[in-house]
């Protein structure tokens, strides 16, 4: 009896999901539905994600050693890598990552690599990224071929570029620049998210807060494109001017402050192992339980991603990224 509630409560919980992250124009079709399924859904998993962490509680009591704690990524198989990387992620799979920093060598130090791959026995490869250099902002490429990450290359799949402060970031498609494509728009490049960080005024020391500003989900849970034809049509400026049409906008949740280990703690189960400043998890408003993607230190240059529904990898690996470049208006 147990196992048949948990899947119906994971159904719904999907379901709701699915929902949250839909364009606006399809949502208002769809409010009706969505009224009765989301109280269900948000009540059930809620439950079941409790009945988890005890589970998992016990579990972790019985074992020793850390390794075991972290689970591998659910098998996750493609034929297309290039199509996988910009898909959004199924509904209800948690596609499991981890983040490599490759610092060796003499100008690695300042510009690092950075490679994606599945968290399965395997290890595949799913991108790799890297910061241009001689560019003004910071400029990440990324790529799906370890090593061939130039901007003219037939593996280049997205790039991120940030503000001049590095407070700001945009996440693009490998498609032509605006100025460069036909009239109709159709070959020009996306923008797959806006990335936010809060400017850190007074200095304070604590967690950084980010916004993720994504497009929505059409009825099909396909990306609704969003081609802007110049800087002020873009993701940041419509967020700025509140002008959310199709667009969702994410959090980074809160920590809860720890009084026995005197700090920040959030619950990345058993996923994340040593404590930093760039471990975050992204969630929307209407169910902060619903984790859309979370990241963390393992090891001094290693680090696991995990992002579900509706990221896709290069949207999730993108804002990484960003938490690795030097925020300097934000520390």
């Amino acid at each position: 009896e147990e196992e048949t509630k948990t899947t119906k409560s994971k159904k719904k919980s999907t379901a709701g999901a699915a929902s949250m992250f839909q364009a606006s124009g399809d949502k208002d079709k769809d409010k009706d539905k969505d009224k009765k399924t989301k109280k269900k859904g948000k009540f059930t998993s809620n439950a079941d994600s409790e009945s988890e962490k005890e589970e998992k509680s016990k579990k972790k009591k019985g074992k020793g050693k850390k390794k075991k704690e972290r689970s591998p990524s659910p098998e996750i198989e493609f034929d297309n890598l290039e199509k996988f990387v910009m898909e959004p992620a199924p509904q209800g799979v948690t596609v499991k990552c981890r983040v490599t920093r490759d610092q060796r060598g003499m100008d690695k130090s300042l510009y690092p690599l950075y490679y994606l791959h599945l968290d399965n026995e395997k290890k595949t490869f799913l991108l790799a990224g890297r910061k241009r250099k001689k560019s003004t902002t910071s400029n990440y490429l990324i790529s799906i071929d370890a090593t061939d990450l130039s901007r003219g290359g037939e593996n280049f799949v997205g790039k991120l570029r940030s503000n001049l402060m590095g407070t700001k970031f945009t996440v693009f498609d490998n498609a032509l620049n605006p100025e460069r494509a036909l009239p109709d728009m159709s070959n020009a490049r996306q923008e797959l998210a806006g990335i936010i960080y809060e400017t850190n005024v007074l200095g304070i020391k604590g967690p950084r807060r980010m916004t993720i500003i994504i497009p929505g989900m059409n009825k099909d849970n396909e990306r609704v494109p969003l081609r802007p034809r110049n800087e002020c049509d873009g993701l940041l400026i419509r967020h700025q001017n509140r002008r959310m049409e199709n667009l969702i906008e994410l959090h980074n949740k809160t920590p809860v402050w720890n009084e026995e280990t005197a700090s920040h703690v959030l619950n990345f189960n058993g996923r994340v192992t040593q404590a930093s400043i760039k471990n975050f998890q992204i969630v929307h408003n209407k169910d902060l339980d619903y984790i859309v993607m979370q990241f963390g230190r393992i090891a001094d240059d290693i680090f696991t991603l995990d992002y579900n529904y509706p990221l896709c990898a290069v949207q999730a690996f993108a804002i990484a990224l960003s938490s690795f470049d030097g925020k300097i208006a934000c520390e």
